[in-house]
């Protein structure tokens, strides 16, 4: 389960949280110390559990927040990789982990309960942080990465065509019929902000035959190496975008929610703990959608280690040292 997933049944989350979810996890034993951030170790003495989803960025993060704790004196506890949306979330809301990089778009819509998405990103952030502030959760600002739906054709094909916009997409549909094929998720095809909404905003019919459903790693390499699918749906910080040579269409219609990362922390270990804040900003100010493309990419194309491309990319950024 990705990003907008994870609507786990009360009785499968209860047996993951007392089962090998949050029961497992591991210290953070890595040697780093204060490099721009977390001078004077103001989280000295503190006890922190950072958690994830399950997908690459999302543990990428969660490896960031905590190897940022661990720079700043905090002892660390790694329980990333949770499977799912809720898991993780219930760990925050519980106080089970303090903290995690979350995504705007599943508060409001997956945790809040909400149909309609917000269009501008900042208005869509405040209106989770402050509507989960009554759910002991706390949301930071946000990041501009934004990991959100997208569909997209391989270079080679659109060099035919000549797609940017999915109202492109949609006028191509109705000219020719039998060219747009699409590769999605079983999930993508049948939720209102997926394939559904997404044809009936722009005006598309496209006929159950042209519409493929497969797991979403082998929707990347259909849109990319065959011809058995003209578009696929995507997520557009996946590192695979680039490395497979593929043209994101833009959502000119805004349809798509948006799903910026910002940190979404446990309100009583921020109240206690008020300097992660401080800590965390200029971090989530450089996470961007062509970062987490890059990051992603060094796991899901290069086979690197999420946290060592999360330990890398702080060094490289002066946030911690080594040592």
């Amino acid at each position: 389960m990705r990003v907008r997933t994870g609507l786990a049944s009360t009785a499968a989350l209860a047996l993951l949280l007392t089962g090998c979810g949050l029961k497992s996890g591991s210290p953070l034993v890595d040697d780093v110390r204060p490099g721009s951030l977390g001078k004077g170790q103001p989280l000295k003495g503190a006890s922190l559990t950072v958690t994830s989803k399950n997908f690459s960025e999302n543990i990428i993060l969660g490896q960031i927040m905590g190897l940022l704790f661990k720079a700043a004196g905090a002892e660390v506890l790694d329980r990333t990789n949770l499977p799912g949306s809720i898991s993780s979330r219930e760990a925050v809301v519980k106080g089970e982990a303090d903290a995690l990089y979350d995504y705007t778009g599943t508060a409001w819509i997956t945790y809040l309960g909400h149909a309609e998405p917000v269009v501008d990103p900042q208005k869509q952030y405040e209106v989770v942080r402050d509507e989960d502030k009554g759910n002991g959760v706390t949301w930071l600002p946000p990041s501009t990465l934004d990991n959100t739906y997208a569909l997209a054709i391989s270079k080679k094909n659109n060099a035919k065509y000549h797609l940017k916009t999915l109202s492109d997409v949609a006028a191509l549909a109705k000219k020719d019929p039998k060219a747009v094929t699409v590769c999605v998720e079983n999930e993508f095809a049948s939720r209102d902000d997926g394939l559904p909404g997404m044809q009936k905003k722009y005006g598309m019919n496209l006929p159950a035959s042209n519409i493929q459903k497969m797991d979403a790693g082998i929707i990347y390499t259909q849109v990319s190496e065959s011809n058995s699918c003209l578009l696929g749906e995507v997520y557009t910080t996946d590192g695979r975008i680039k490395a497979m040579n593929l043209d994101v269409m833009e959502d000119d219609k805004q349809f798509f929610p948006n799903y910026n990362a910002a940190p979404a922390i446990h309100t009583a270990t921020l109240d206690k703990y008020p300097e992660i804040a401080e800590l965390l900003a200029p971090v989530t100010k450089k996470l961007t959608t062509p970062l987490a493309q890059e990051l992603n990419s060094k796991v899901d194309v290069d086979g690197e280690d999420p946290h060592e491309v999360a330990k890398d990319w702080l060094l490289k950024e002066g946030f911690i040292k080594e040592g």
